[in-house]
């Protein structure tokens, strides 16, 4: 079993605001945004890395092409398992109204569909890389979305599922994981934000986060 690296990273901050001033779903990156993904690209540049995997929304994957720029002969893979999913039907009962009124938005499909997915995301991204020899750890870069990070990050941490609620990321915030074969999952980082010059920083997060 050889060492696996998970890299996980938010998308950059998405263009909300579409030309006749609607929200646009999957608008892609804003200028800022773009800005971000750049930036992040030369944070994990000279690192070898085995793949870029990115969800399929605009804004995950040109945040995937912008830091793959940096990151030549690397190959990119656009998969569902880094999409935007909920990954878990947490039960609302005891959780805070505020929370609990989120929850409710999630049609029955997304409760089924979402978690099934982030499942199948669990499998594929977690753990030592199968494989002999002893080499230097597998690197892998996985460009996402808040919930996908913040279920991983409370999986490798096994804390209670709805744990996940509450986990927030900075666009193109930076989170590292380390599965090894003699030990548990150790969250080497979370939320690296040092490649972001202030004025890029805090996006993505809740509104009350700088109050």
């Amino acid at each position: 079993m050889i060492t696996r690296l998970l890299y996980l990273a938010r998308h950059g901050e998405q263009d909300l605001t579409g030309a006749h001033g609607s929200e646009e779903p999957d608008s892609g990156l804003s200028e800022r945004g773009r800005r971000q993904a750049g930036l992040l690209g030369e944070r994990l540049r000279g690192r070898r890395f085995a793949a870029v995997h990115h969800g399929p929304l605009l804004r995950a994957a040109q945040t995937a092409e912008l830091v793959a720029a940096s990151l030549p002969g690397v190959p990119v893979y656009a998969t569902e398992l880094a999409g935007d999913h909920l990954p878990h039907d947490t039960d609302p009962a005891d959780l805070p109204p505020a929370y609990a009124d989120f929850l409710a938005q999630f049609p029955p499909a997304a409760r089924v569909d979402g978690p099934r997915v982030t499942a199948a995301a669990v499998r594929r991204f977690t753990g030592p890389v199968d494989a002999d020899g002893g080499g230097e750890p597998v690197r892998e870069l996985v460009v996402t979305h808040n919930f996908l990070i913040g279920w991983l990050v409370r999986h490798a941490l096994d804390a209670p599922e709805r744990r996940w609620l509450g986990v927030n990321s900075h666009n193109a915030g930076l989170t590292v994981i380390r599965y090894g074969s003699a030990g548990p999952p150790n969250l080497v980082a979370f939320n690296d934000v040092a490649h972001l010059p202030p004025e890029l920083r805090g996006t993505g997060l809740p509104a009350d986060y700088l109050v």
